[in-house]
């Protein structure tokens, strides 16, 4: 028997939410195809006028347990699972009267939905699918004979493969479903798995379905894949493709700017800033982003919180940029902007709150929870005989935002609201605040009255000796050095004012 094609004639219904759900219904009952169904989606059918058989009428066994159990039986496994070309399976099945289910359909409890809400323990372990998952699994399981459909998103093209096909689902059709519900049933259970260990705090959810292939991953020798909608985060307005290596500067870029209430501009590199400016005026913004660093800003990404007209559209023109965000542009901007195919235009739509971030490491994973906090004056402790100034308190937290978003060790030299020199990803702390201090000079910066950040707490005093010396009047780190004292020593020697915040910000 040749089973690369199977026609559908029974098919078994539990879903949770009804969308598509009266089309599918229709659609499968014009073909004639036997309906099965439990609980709220057999009531659902019934209303419809199709004919449809409750489950607990193959069974002979109520549902039990307040719904718990419905489909756990061999009489709706056995039809799901049976082989269709081997006869024992087919004797046994008309031994113990098991109907043939060549279609299931399942759309699981709304775990994450209901974790997401808030809901008590006791509601969100109701809303863990035990059925569903099993239906899913077992139907994926046999795909050489069944269907398997686990989202509402499916049902069309399910309907239109059919009467392509004469009421019958083909090998490769039937495969990728199958291939969806193990991404789903695995998803699902991974989601479930992270909320029992953690109780829920910091949920992420790996996007689902085959991703977006892209041009090549970190190099042209390497495959890359986007998983989840970035159409949910922004708009692309024009330019080519997004590449890998784009992804990585615009998640740099949007996470920097959603440190920000006020306007800024911030020029990315390498997902590091190598200009930052806030402030009421796009224009200035960018001029002063721009100028921190006019070397590193060629080929960067550019991420603006105002709209873009054309007098600003004309600036930035100037310099050759990768990309190019901000929440809306005018049509004049718009029409000189693309003048240029290649560039990039992306309109923003929000910027997301990241639960977490996961890498791979060895034969693993690590989790961790996002790094959501963000110092505000009631974090900063003075413990200089100087206290810092109200425009030094302000610098400060504003040089702490960047320093959160660069890579370790890092040291971020400002004024003004605006980033004059950033030193990022060194095996020293020391070699990081000598490259910030040497590119702020090289950039005709002065230095004099600045503030300095760093991601973490200084183990010698040297990096407060060689600030001082640079011009630098107050600083802001986490403290927790069993040296701490040493560094506050030497910024009260040199009169400088320093706070410590007791948060650090390593990001590697």
């Amino acid at each position: 028997m040749s089973h690369s094609l199977m026609p559908i004639r029974s098919a078994l219904l539990s879903v949770y939410h009804k969308t598509g759900l009266e089309e599918l219904a229709r659609g499968l009952d014009a073909r004639g195809v036997r309906l099965f169904a439990t609980g709220g989606t057999y009531d659902f059918v019934r209303n419809l006028g199709i004919q449809v058989t409750p489950v607990e009428d193959v069974t002979g066994f109520p549902s039990i347990l307040g719904g718990r159990v419905k489909t756990l039986h061999p009489k709706i496994f056995g039809g799901i699972l049976s082989r269709r070309n081997d006869p024992s399976d087919q004797q046994e099945c008309e031994l113990h009267q098991i109907p043939s289910i060549d279609l299931v359909v399942v759309d699981l409890y709304p775990f994450s939905d209901t974790l997401k809400a808030g809901g008590s323990e006791s509601e969100i372990i109701e809303k863990i699918d035990i059925g569903g998952v099993s239906l899913l699994r077992a139907a994926a399981k046999n795909f050489r004979f069944v269907t398997v459909m686990s989202s509402y998103t499916q049902y069309g093209s399910l309907i239109s493969h059919l009467n392509e096909n004469n009421g019958c689902s083909s090998e490769d059709f039937r495969r990728k479903l199958a291939a969806k519900a193990f991404e789903t049933t695995a998803g699902y259970d991974r989601l479930i798995g992270h909320w029992t260990l953690t109780g829920g705090a910091d949920l992420i959810e790996l996007p689902q379905g085959a991703g977006t292939s892209l041009r090549y991953g970190e190099n042209p020798h390497q495959k890359g894949v986007f998983y989840g909608q970035l159409g949910e985060v922004f708009e692309q307005l024009s330019g080519k493709e997004l590449s890998y290596n784009n992804l990585l500067d615009i998640d740099a870029a949007i996470a920097l700017a959603g440190e920000f209430q006020e306007p800024m501009a911030a020029v990315v590199k390498h997902n590091n800033a190598c200009g930052v400016s806030a402030g009421p005026d796009a224009m200035t913004n960018w001029k002063k982003a721009l100028d921190s660093d006019p070397v590193s800003a060629f080929g960067g990404i550019i991420i603006i919180t105002s709209t873009i007209d054309f007098a600003l559209a004309e600036d930035i023109g100037k310099l050759f940029f990768e990309v190019l965000i901000a929440p809306d542009f005018t049509q004049e901007a718009l029409d000189l902007l693309k003048s240029k195919k290649n560039r990039i235009l992306l309109k923003i739509n929000k910027i997301p709150k990241s639960s977490g971030s996961i890498r791979s490491v060895l034969n693993g994973v690590l989790w961790q929870s996002a790094d959501d906090k963000t110092e505000v004056v009631s974090d900063l402790k003075s413990v200089t005989k100087v206290a810092p100034t109200s425009q030094q308190v302000s610098d400060m937290l504003f040089a702490n935002r960047i320093v959160k978003h660069s890579r370790s060790n890092t040291i971020v030299l400002a004024k003004d609201n605006r980033l004059l020199a950033a030193g990022v990803g060194q095996t020293s702390r020391v070699d990081a605040l000598q490259q910030a201090i040497e590119k702020a000079q090289r950039f005709s910066l002065d230095l004099d009255g600045a503030v300095m950040a760093s991601d973490a707490f200084f183990p010698f005093p040297d990096c407060v000796e060689i600030a001082g010396k640079a011009g630098i009047r107050a600083i802001i780190q986490p403290g927790g050095s069993l040296k701490d004292q040493d560094s506050i020593n030497k910024c009260d020697e040199m009169g400088l004012a320093m706070v410590l915040t007791g948060f650090r910000h390593f990001k590697h």
